[in-house]
């Protein structure tokens, strides 16, 4: 019981930080209908930006997080207006190819910069305590309550907020809100800042809990985190916040009873039986398209 217990916080931790790279996913979606897979290379770069900031400004962990979100929403805002504002128009697969191409200049712009992999400094003090055989640190509550209050903080701004409803109509039809005074470049603009902020502070909280970074860690990661998009139902917010702790205790679960290379087999089979049986996920809806 108390190694399933455990597993079950493990699976905690990683979830928590699948579902944040996840919401950056599924929001761009949402709005543009577009997968941005240079997402995972913008959860490197947050990763990075925090170590930076620890390494060469001395900052502590608060600083540390805020800095590094602020600097990756900059880059996801500049990424948006000079590679996928001109693009809107354009064909799904020109869009998805510029993603990939991004993708891969960030990752060679970071390994020009940083070469070798990076040791994260602690951030903050660690604490551990054991429960008859179960063990709980500081960094665990620390990554799952910040998590979680991050991801509220965003479903409560998408419901309640004009922001969010604005992202909402837009996401309903692009063509009539600019009729209604909505300002849909700025409004698109910000859901990248959004996203990709979500995605820095992921990659902050990731370097803490394993803290090699390397230019490269984002790519699988990143397609981990879009399979929870996906499971979820991409486009739902909610949808990806459950499908990055599906992910995460799928993960997890598998390393607890199969040997570890299993693990990346049974992430991806997931996501092919879920294409098979229902492409739109757990909370998504099938989408009628006209033809």
């Amino acid at each position: 019981m108390t190694y399933f217990l455990q597993q079950c916080l493990n699976a905690l931790q990683l979830g928590s930080i699948y579902a944040l790279i996840a919401l950056g996913y599924t929001m761009v979606y949402g709005i543009l209908s577009m997968i941005n897979f240079a997402h995972g290379d913008l959860f490197m770069i947050g990763a990075f930006m925090a170590f930076a900031a620890a390494t060469l400004l001395g900052l502590s962990f608060v600083p540390t997080l805020v800095f590094a979100m602020l600097a990756v929403a900059l880059l996801g805002v500049l990424i948006e207006r000079l590679a996928y504002k001109p693009l809107r128009q354009a064909h799904k697969m020109s869009v998805v190819i510029t993603a990939l191409g991004i993708g891969i200049l960030l990752e060679h712009l970071t390994l020009a910069f940083s070469p070798y992999p990076r040791h994260m400094p602690p951030l903050i003090a660690h604490f551990s305590w054991n429960f008859g055989g179960l063990s709980l640190s500081s960094l665990q509550l620390l990554i799952i309550f910040l998590s979680m209050a991050l991801m509220l903080a965003l479903d409560w701004m998408v419901r309640r907020t004009k922001v969010g409803m604005a992202m909402r109509a837009i996401s309903w039809n692009i063509t009539v809100v600019p009729m209604m005074g909505v300002p849909v470049n700025r409004i698109i603009s910000l859901t990248f800042a959004i996203g990709a902020s979500l995605g820095a502070a992921a990659g902050t909280m990731y370097a803490m809990a394993y803290p090699v970074i390397d230019p490269y860690m984002g790519i699988m990661v990143g397609w981990k985190a879009f399979i929870s998009a996906v499971v979820g139902g991409i486009g739902n917010i909610r949808g990806a916040m459950i499908g990055g702790f599906i992910l995460g205790a799928v993960e997890i679960g598998t390393v607890a009873v199969l040997p570890s290379t299993y693990r990346d087999f049974v992430v991806f089979s997931l996501l092919l039986g879920l294409l098979i049986f229902r492409p739109w996920g757990i909370l998504g809806t099938p989408r009628p398209e006209k033809v």
